[in-house]
C-alpha cells in the first residue's frame, strides 16, 4: 500500500445478506480516493484503503448512508481544563468538530466538559486530546463513572487558590495605593518601591492569564483570556516604562491598577465557579444516591457484593433504612419505601410481593427479597440521570441570539476600545494617559461571559429542579415552546381515568345472566385489551367458570369474535356491532343509553347472531383531575379529550373532568391525526398521553407529555415525562418550562444590557458632559458582577415550586386526612 495511503476498519450497521455487502462495497469503491474497499457482512465491517488528501471519513460515512447503512458511532465524555467564557467553549466545538471522525460535539462550560460522538476506527482519545490543546486548552481526559466526593476535594482546591490570588492582588493594591497618598520619608524613590513591591505580585497573578491567552494566540483563538492579558499587559508595561523613563513618564505609575484588576478577574473567576457549582447540585444529588453495594443471595448464603456486579436475575435482600441498588420486583416480604427522590412523591409506599422498585429509592420501614431486572444503565434511576445531563448540555432555539453575538463580540470590543481611544487622543486631544485608560476599561468591561452563561445556568438549574419534582424534561425546544401551548389534548384511559376497568352493570335479554358472562368470558379469553381482562376477572369473582373458546378474531377498536362452547359470540361498541349487521332490539337500547349516560363504557354481546346483553364497565376518574384540567385553563390554554370511547361515555367523563371539546370514536390509529387536526385549529399543542400506546400523538403534538410512575413509564416516548401519576404535574411541568424560559430572557437581557449601558461609559461618552468615567480596575469589577448577577438570577430557580405542584400537594393532604 503506498506511503500516502490511510487504512481504516469501520463498523457497518444495517447490513442483513451477503447482497448488502456486496452493494455498500461497490459503492464504497466507486468513491473517489478509495483505493481499496473489502467489506464483510460476517464481521458487520468495512476495511478501507483511501488517499487522506481526496477524500476523509465524512465522505465515506456520507457514501455508507446513501447506500441506506450507518456506521457505528460511539460516544465519550472528556474533560477540559482552562475554559472560562462562551467564546473559549465555542472554541473547544469548533477544533473537535474538525477532527476527522467526530460526528457531533457538545461542549458544557458549567461543568468543563465535552460530550463527542465519534466513529471508533476513524478518531479515538488521541485526536480529542490533540483536538483540545489545539484550541488551547487542557485535556483532562475521558470522564469515567464520577465520584462526587472526589470532584468536590479538586474544586475546593482550585477556589481555595483562586481566593489566595485575590486577597494577595487586592491586599497589595490596597498597600501600593497607601504608600502613594500617605506622606512619608523613604530611603528610595517611591517608584522603585512601588516597582519591588508590585513585579512579583503581578507575575503571581497574570501568569495563569498569560499563558491562557498565549495559548489562545498560538492557535487563533481569540478569546477573553487575550482580553485579559492585553489590559493588564498595557496598564503593567505603562508603569514600568514610567518607572525607569522609557518612553514615559512618572505619570503613568499605576501599578495598583494591574494588581487590582487581576485580582478583580480571579475574584469574578472564584464567585462565579462557586455559583456554577451550584447550579449542577441537582445531577449531583442523583448521582449520589447510586448505591455502591448490593447483598446478593451467592451459593445459598447472602453476601455484600459491588453494585456493579450484580446482574439481572440475581436475588438481592433490602434491609430497612438501606438504598434500594438496582431496579426489579419484590419476591416477598414487605415494606415502605421513600420514592420521593425519583418521583417527587414525599409520602412512603408500601411494596408488597410483585411490586415494581425502583434502584435509589430507600426503605423506611420492612425489608424484602427482590428480584433484579434492571441493573447499570439500564436502570431508572441511570436513565433520568442521561436524561438530566443531556438535557442540560441541550440549547434552546433562544441560545443562538447568544451564540451569534459571542461570535463576533471579542474582535467589535477591540474595535471599539481602538477607535475610543484613537478618538480622544487625535481628535478630542486628551492626554495619552486618559486614551490608554480608555482603551483598557473597555477591554475589560466588555465580557460575554454573561451572555454564554445565561441560558445554560438557568437550563441546568431549572432541569435540575424539575427531577427533583419528578418532572422531566427531554427535549430544550420543548422549553420554547411551552410559553406558546394554546391547547391541551388528554387521552381518556389511563391518563384522566384510572386505567382500570371493572364491571359495575350487567343487563341480559333472552338468555340467563351467568350462561351469557360464562360464554362472554370463555369468548374474551383470547384478549389482550383492558376490558376482556375486566369482564375475565368479573366472571372469576362470581364463581362463573369461562366457556371454551376457539377461533377467536380481534377487530382494533371494535370488538371481537369467538366460538364459545361452540357458540357463535361478539362483543363490542354500538358502531362494530351495526356494522356487523346486528339489530339491537329497543330494550337494550334504552338500557344502553342509560348505562352510557352514566358516563361507562359499553359492551353489547351478540350470542347466536342475536344481540342478547350489555356489559357496563367503569373506568374512574383520577382524583384531582377536574382540579388539573381547570388550573391549565386558568393558565390561559384551552382543553380537549380524546378517546375511542362512543360520544356519550366520552361526555359523561369529559363533563366531570370539566372539558367541553370532546372527541370520541377515535381508534388508536386516528389519534395522531386528529391530533394535527386540532393542532391547525388551536396553535400549540400538547398530548398528554400514557407514554406508551400514545407515542404517535405524543410525536404529533407540539409537546408530547407521558403520565405515569415509576419503572412503568416509557421515558423516550415524550419531549416531558411526569414520574408521578399526578394529573397537577401537567400544568406544573407547562408552569416550570416557562418560568425557566422566562429566566432566560431575564438573564441575555441584563447581559445584553450590561454590556450596552457600560461600554458607552467606559470608552468615556459621558466624560464630556459628567466627569464619568471608568477606571479599569472599576470597569473589571463591573464584568465580573455581570456573570454573577446572571448566575444568581438563575439559582434562585432551585427553590422554585409551580403553583400546580402546591395545589396538588393540598389536595393530596386533604384525601389524606378525609
Amino acid at each position: 500500500m503506498p506511503e500516502k495511503l490511510k487504512k481504516s476498519e469501520l463498523k457497518v450497521t444495517g447490513m442483513h445478506c451477503a447482497a448488502c455487502a456486496v452493494n455498500l462495497k461497490k459503492a464504497l469503491n466507486g468513491l473517489e480516493g478509495v483505493s481499496e474497499a473489502d467489506v464483510s457482512i460476517g464481521t458487520e465491517s468495512a476495511v478501507i484503503s483511501f488517499d487522506p488528501e481526496k477524500t476523509d471519513i465524512n465522505k465515506i460515512n456520507e457514501t455508507v448512508k446513501r447506500s441506506g447503512y450507518g456506521l457505528l458511532e460511539d460516544e465519550i465524555k472528556i474533560k477540559i481544563g482552562g475554559m472560562h467564557c462562551a467564546a473559549c467553549s465555542a472554541a473547544v466545538k469548533e477544533s473537535l468538530m474538525k477532527t476527522e471522525g467526530v460526528t457531533s460535539a457538545d461542549v458544557n462550560l458549567l461543568d468543563n466538559s465535552a460530550y463527542v460522538k465519534f466513529i471508533p476506527g476513524a478518531a479515538g482519545e488521541e485526536n480529542f486530546k490533540s483536538a483540545v490543546e489545539r484550541a488551547g486548552f487542557a485535556y483532562e481526559g475521558p470522564e469515567e463513572e464520577r465520584r462526587p466526593d472526589i470532584e468536590e476535594v479538586l474544586f475546593k482546591k482550585e477556589q481555595k487558590e483562586r481566593l489566595l490570588r485575590v486577597f494577595t492582588g487586592i491586599g497589595t493594591a490596597i498597600l501600593i495605593m497607601a504608600l502613594m497618598y500617605l506622606p512619608a520619608e523613604y530611603p528610595l524613590p517611591l517608584k522603585y518601591i512601588l516597582f519591588v513591591i508590585a513585579t512579583p505580585v503581578f507575575i503571581y497573578l497574570s501568569v495563569p492569564i498569560f499563558r491562557a491567552a498565549f495559548s489562545g494566540l498560538r492557535n487563533r483563538n481569540l478569546n477573553m483570556d487575550v482580553m485579559y492579558a492585553l489590559g493588564i499587559g498595557v496598564s503593567y508595561a505603562a508603569s514600568f516604562l514610567g518607572t525607569f523613563g522609557i518612553l514615559l513618564n512618572t505619570e503613568y505609575l499605576f501599578y495598583e491598577t494591574p494588581l487590582m484588576l487581576a485580582g478583580f478577574l480571579t475574584l469574578g473567576r472564584y464567585l462565579e465557579a462557586g455559583a456554577k457549582g451550584k447550579t449542577g447540585t441537582a445531577i449531583k444529588k442523583l448521582i449520589s444516591l447510586r448505591p455502591e453495594s448490593a447483598f446478593v443471595k451467592k451459593n445459598d448464603h447472602f453476601e455484600e457484593i459491588p453494585v456493579e456486579s450484580v446482574i439481572s436475575g440475581d436475588l438481592v435482600m433490602i434491609k430497612p433504612g438501606s438504598r434500594i441498588p438496582v431496579d426489579g420486583t419484590v419476591l416477598s416480604g414487605e415494606a415502605y419505601v421513600d420514592e420521593s427522590v425519583i418521583t417527587g412523591e414525599p409520602l412512603p409506599v408500601r411494596k408488597t410481593s410483585g411490586n415494581n422498585v425502583i434502584g435509589g429509592t430507600v426503605l423506611t420501614a420492612g425489608s424484602f427479597l427482590m428480584t433484579a431486572e434492571k441493573v447499570g444503565k439500564d436502570t431508572m434511576l441511570s436513565q433520568i440521570i442521561r436524561t438530566v445531563e443531556d438535557m442540560q448540555r441541550a440549547k434552546p432555539p433562544v441560545q443562538r441570539i447568544a451564540d451569534r453575538v459571542v461570535a463576533w463580540f471579542i474582535p467589535a470590543i477591540l474595535t471599539i476600545a481602538t477607535l475610543s481611544a484613537l478618538v480622544w487622543y487625535f481628535v478630542l486631544s486628551a492626554t495619552p494617559l486618559f486614551s490608554m485608560t480608555v482603551f483598557i476599561s473597555v477591554i475589560v468591561i466588555a465580557c460575554p461571559c454573561a451572555l454564554g452563561l445565561a441560558t445554560p445556568t438557568a437550563v441546568t438549574v431549572g432541569i435540575g429542579r424539575g427531577a427533583e419534582l419528578g418532572i422531566l424534561i427531554r427535549n430544550s425546544e420543548a422549553l420554547e415552546v411551552s410559553e406558546k401551548i394554546r391547547n391541551v389534548i388528554f387521552d381518556k384511559t389511563g391518563t384522566l381515568t384510572t386505567g382500570k376497568p371493572t364491571v359495575t352493570e350487567i343487563f341480559s335479554s333472552g338468555i340467563d345472566e351467568d350462561e351469557l358472562l360464562a360464554l362472554l368470558a370463555g369468548a374474551e379469553t383470547g384478549s389482550e385489551h383492558p376490558l376482556a381482562g375486566a369482564i375475565v376477572s368479573f366472571a372469576e369473582s362470581k364463581g362463573i367458570k369461562p366457556a371454551a373458546p376457539e377461533n377467536f378474531r380481534s377487530v382494533s377498536g371494535g370488538g371481537i369474535e369467538a366460538l364459545a362452547d361452540g357458540r357463535e359470540v361478539t362483543a363490542g361498541n354500538e358502531q362494530f356491532t351495526e356494522d356487523n349487521g346486528f339489530i339491537i332490539p329497543p330494550e337494550i337500547k334504552e338500557n344502553l343509553n342509560r348505562i352510557q349516560g352514566e358516563g361507562m363504557t359499553t359492551v353489547i354481546i351478540t350470542t347466536d347472531r342475536k344481540v342478547t346483553g350489555i356489559i357496563g364497565i367503569s373506568d374512574s376518574l383520577k382524583p384531582g383531575a377536574f382540579g388539573a384540567v381547570k388550573m391549565i385553563k386558568d393558565m390561559g390554554a384551552s382543553v380537549s379529550m380524546i378517546t375511542g370511547d362512543n360520544a356519550l361515555t366520552a361526555l359523561a367523563v369529559g363533563r366531570k373532568a370539566g372539558i367541553e371539546d370532546i372527541h370520541a370514536n377515535v381508534l388508536p390509529g386516528g389519534k395522531a391525526e386528529k391530533v394535527k387536526e386540532i393542532k391547525k385549529s388551536s396553535g400549540f399543542t400538547a398530548f398528554v398521553g400514557d407514554g406508551i400506546n400514545d407515542a404517535p400523538a405524543l410525536a404529533a403534538s407540539d409537546v408530547g407529555i407521558a403520565v405515569g410512575s415509576g419503572t412503568e413509564i416509557a421515558i423516550e416516548s415524550a419531549d416531558i415525562v411526569l414520574m408521578r401519576d399526578d394529573l397537577y404535574d401537567v400544568g406544573a411541568a407547562i408552569q416550570l418550562s416557562r418560568k425557566v424560559m422566562s429566566r432566560i430572557k431575564l438573564n441575555l437581557f441584563w447581559a445584553f444590557a450590561y454590556n450596552s449601558a457600560l461600554i458607552p461609559v467606559a470608552a468615556g461618552v459621558l466624560y464630556p458632559l459628567y466627569g464619568i468615567t471608568f477606571r479599569p480596575e472599576f470597569a473589571g469589577a463591573a464584568m465580573m458582577l455581570s456573570s454573577v448577577t446572571v448566575i444568581s438570577l438563575s439559582l434562585l430557580l432551585k427553590n422554585y415550586t409551580p403553583e400546580a405542584v402546591k395545589e396538588g400537594r393540598k389536595i393530596k393532604e386533604k384525601r389524606i386526612k378525609d
